[in-house]
């Protein structure tokens, strides 16, 4: 389960290389974390401006720019969805939106690793124990006195854990996907909008998202560097019917 949190996310934004290619996806991804520099009105102040002005968008967009100066992702994402919702438009800003709740859904990946790692550095024979289906596993997993209490409560404390954090991670995706759909609605014709949908789909376990964006991305961009490997896992998301 813990394997499985820390590869849900990772597919989808790890296989093409982001960065590469003609599609102004490395540049996109580029602006959406150039918050400029730290020189401006302290972060206090620039709560203070929003709260008091909950309509006032440039307030709310300035705001969000300080949080992620600061690293602080799940509060730039609170401010980035208060401003997008003034500006619905805004392809920049949904543009940042989808990244920090991609940004977030990586934290949360991170931390499910760690949750494995004390999990089996409590519990060292977990990871050569027999299957729990055959019948020495079976005997060991219903056989309290093989088992180490402590190992056993932090294995259990690991798998609540896990569970969250892989809801966590979830949510994050989820949301990433639904800010990319936005832009791909605002611009059908950008092929980088389409590519990023696509990731961010697959991610968050949509594949039929995914099949539409990375098809509506080739055949927007069919000599793209990226579209051979776009190719590739359309193969696996929807292998032709023989």
């Amino acid at each position: 389960m813990f394997v499985l949190l820390a590869l849900v996310f990772a597919v989808g934004f790890v296989v093409f290389g982001v960065g590469s290619g003609s599609t102004g996806i490395s540049s996109a991804l580029q602006n959406a974390f150039n918050f400029g520099g730290s020189n401006g009105p302290s972060l206090s102040s620039l709560q203070h401006k929003a709260a008091k002005s909950p309509q006032d968008a440039t307030a709310w967009r300035d705001l969000a720019t300080a949080y992620e100066e600061k690293h602080r992702t799940s509060d730039a994402i609170t401010a980035l969805v208060h401003y997008t919702k003034l500006r619905p438009k805004d392809q920049p800003a949904l543009q940042e939106l989808a990244s920090q709740y991609t940004t977030l859904a990586g934290d949360y990946s991170s931390q499910a690793q760690l949750v494995e790692a004390t999990a089996q550095s409590a519990d060292p024979f977990s990871t050569i124990a027999p299957p729990g289906t055959t019948p020495l596993g079976k005997a060991f997993a219903s056989t309290t006195e093989l088992q180490d209490p402590i190992a056993a409560a932090v294995s259990q404390q690991s798998t609540t854990q896990a569970t969250t954090l892989f809801e966590k991670l979830n949510a994050a995706a989820q949301k990433a996907e639904d800010a990319y759909k936005k832009l791909a609605k605002l611009a059908p014709n950008d092929a980088s909008n389409q590519i990023q949908l696509g990731q961010a789909a697959q991610a968050a376990s949509d594949t039929k998202t995914a099949v539409a964006a990375y098809r509506r991305f080739l055949k927007l961009a069919p000599g793209d560097p990226l579209a051979p490997q776009v190719r590739a896992q359309l193969k696996q998301l929807a292998p032709a019917k023989k």
